[in-house]
């Protein structure tokens, strides 16, 4: 999701020949091809990721080999040759109990398979010695992939009455803003640990009726509920909110509030 928009931002901005790889042509896991790309490569930015949050729960050594081993493999490769790393990583690095913002320096503990894979690949790239930063993210949404946005509104479009979690805070974010982000990363060579979301903060349920109504979709009966209500595998944090502090000292212009980055979303904007 996020590697199709990182790779049309830099054709965009100029100055980069972007190679996207992906599944199935592509396995980060694949030692001797990751080698073989890193040959030729100038800089690398890693979006590859296990993402399914429940699945890791059932499938914890693909999840590792994925976001952690493959991520400690492509860092040592990289420090190897000199090559920069630009590398993705995700909110459920932590427990989400916190009564305010996430800074980078805060304490991580992950709740989850993939939030500990994902925690684990962090260690792994910081550890290999490569030069390189690490980005979190959270609630991304975007044209390509699977997610939130889309799901509600398949569901809404089969169903007039609905229900969302209203315990769950964070930013949802447009991945076309993240890869922008990016971007100003890359060119920069900017070294660290930094988080990267959405101005400002809602729930899952005020977000879900934004999608409804931006969509026109405003009939739709929507009936908040807990975390807890829903069934599933993996534990989630309640608190997603992130302090981008330390990256709005470095982008160019301000990071989009979420409500705006999701109507322009929505109207199909391309940037």
């Amino acid at each position: 999701m996020l590697g199709t928009e990182v790779c049309e931002v830099l054709r965009r901005a100029g100055g980069f020949e972007p190679l996207a790889l992906d599944l199935p042509e592509f396995d980060l896991r694949d030692r001797a091809r990751l080698e073989a790309v890193l040959a030729d490569a100038d800089a690398v930015v890693n979006c590859a990721a296990y993402t399914d949050v429940d699945g890791a729960e059932a499938n914890p050594a693909l999840a590792d080999a994925v976001n952690h081993l493959a991520v400690g493999t492509l860092g040592a490769l990289a420090a190897a040759r000199g090559l920069y790393v630009l590398h993705v990583s995700t909110d459920f690095v932590f427990d989400g109990t916190l009564d305010r913002p996430y800074r980078e320096t805060d304490q991580t503990h992950p709740i989850n398979v993939y939030g500990a894979t994902k925690h684990a690949g962090e260690e792994a790239l910081r550890d290999s010695g490569a030069n390189h930063a690490i980005v979190r993210v959270e609630w991304t949404y975007g044209r390509a992939g699977r997610h939130f946005v889309g799901k509600l509104l398949e569901r809404a479009a089969a169903a007039r009455e609905l229900s969302m979690v209203a315990d769950q805070v964070g930013a949802p974010t447009w991945t076309r803003d993240v890869a922008g982000a990016l971007a100003v990363l890359l060119a920069r060579r900017v070294e660290g640990l930094f988080h990267y979301a959405a101005a400002g903060y809602a729930t899952r349920f005020e977000v879900a009726r934004a999608v409804l109504d931006l969509a026109g979709r405003g009939d739709r009966i929507l009936t908040p509920c807990r975390t807890a209500d829903f069934a599933a595998a993996a534990r989630r944090p309640l608190n997603s909110r992130f302090d981008c502090g330390r990256i709005d000292g470095i982008l160019a212009t301000p990071r989009p509030h979420w409500r705006d980055a999701l109507e322009r979303y929505l109207r199909g904007e391309a940037a």
